[in-house]
């Protein structure tokens, strides 16, 4: 009952033409109405009403591009667009491969409308997210200055780097680890780009339910593997072995499910697909308003659609795997026996192509 239509919507990757997009919330603040507009291009010429590739793109160059901020030290300006307006620097940083292509879409975008380039990422990442099945409505503000600073090298941890570094460096820009795990539940709807460079991986999923914001990835990575994707050059420095083919699996994510530091908050989110969106809405306010100055900034969030219900309302086993594979870690709780199992043989995951963005007219870059 479960695997068919996963099966046929990852073998469609995404739709040929786009589906009806639900009617939008209108602005009730009139200062938010110029932002309606940019909504609406968001939806029709980058995502082209569907959660695909420039969604997660979308997310992933939120975090890049905020992440670049210290508590403690001049590093960069948090949420301020400098992965777009400093890309000439920022996009050679290793831990940035792959980001070139969401900025070659934003940066003209932004140009267009007049919005910086801060503005561009994290209200875009709102808008896409909202069309994605089981997302939580985020935040959307609006008014951020130009960034004036890129941000150094190293401030976007690695899935290589050990646990320790990764949080210290999560802390220096005020992130417990538990709030890392919230914000790695974007990793449901991600893929690999520049872990292994074979072309055949270009898109390999992190979870079997690519185009869902959902519990998956938490469930699959703490399930036993023992070996790496087929066409692939694996292993690959930052990649760990991964239980079903074709998925893709970061080495920090499965250090994460099985560290006394995070291995709680990660089977939580396993278990619980009501909370591990909460979860991520409250991380990523927090992530869009670093280095900024919330009280001076436009709160649209009004303009952000309902996302469509999560499919499943709890993750499952996919087929090929069951409980018996669950590595467990939480001290505190064990994982229960009562999820759902599907039947079969494992079929491979397919990559996730991406999107291409015909709509998207070349535009002068903004001097």
């Amino acid at each position: 009952m479960i695997a068919a239509p996963l099966v046929a919507l990852a073998l469609a990757g995404i739709a040929a033409a786009s589906p009806a997009v639900p009617p939008q919330p209108k602005a009730k603040n009139p200062q938010c109405n110029f932002w309606a507009n940019v909504r609406d291009r968001f939806i029709n010429e980058i995502f082209l009403g569907v959660c695909a590739q420039d969604v997660h793109s979308m997310v992933r160059i939120s975090f890049h591009d905020a992440i670049g901020f210290s508590l403690h030290s001049e590093k960069g300006g948090g949420a301020d667009g400098s992965m777009i307006k400093f890309q000439d620097v920022e996009l050679k940083f290793p831990a940035n491969e792959g980001v070139d292509f969401i900025v070659s879409f934003l940066q003209p975008f932004a140009d267009d409308l007049g919005i910086s380039y801060g503005d561009a990422i994290m209200f875009g990442t709102a808008v896409g997210m909202s069309l994605c099945p089981g997302a939580p409505r985020l935040p959307a503000f609006v008014g951020r200055p130009d960034a004036t600073r890129a941000a150094p090298d190293k401030t976007v941890p690695e899935p290589q780097d050990d646990l320790t570094t990764i949080f210290a460096r999560m802390a220096d820009a005020g992130f417990t680890p538990t709030e890392l795990v919230h914000l790695l539940a974007s990793h449901s709807m991600a893929s690999q780009a520049g872990v292994d460079p074979s072309p055949d991986l270009l898109g390999a999923p992190f979870d079997s339910t690519p185009f869902d914001f959902d519990s998956q990835v938490f469930l699959e990575v703490m399930l036993r593997a023992d070996s790496f994707p087929a066409g692939g050059s694996g292993p690959n420095l930052g990649e760990d072995k991964s239980p079903l083919p074709g998925e893709f699996r970061l080495l920090s994510d499965r250090l994460f499910a099985r560290d006394s530091r995070t291995s709680c908050a990660w089977q939580e989110n396993a278990l619980n697909q009501t909370a591990m969106a909460s979860n991520f809405a409250a991380a990523f306010k927090k992530l869009s308003l670093l280095g900024q100055n919330q009280a001076k900034l436009l709160d649209c969030s009004e303009l952000i659609g309902t996302p469509p219900p999560a499919k499943n309302k709890q993750a499952f086993f996919p087929a090929g795997t069951n409980h018996d594979l669950i590595e467990q870690a939480c001290a505190t709780q064990l994982f229960p026996t009562t999820l759902s199992t599907v039947a079969g043989r494992a079929t491979p995951i397919p990559v996730v192509q991406l999107q291409d963005c015909p709509t998207c007219p070349t535009f002068k870059r903004r001097a």
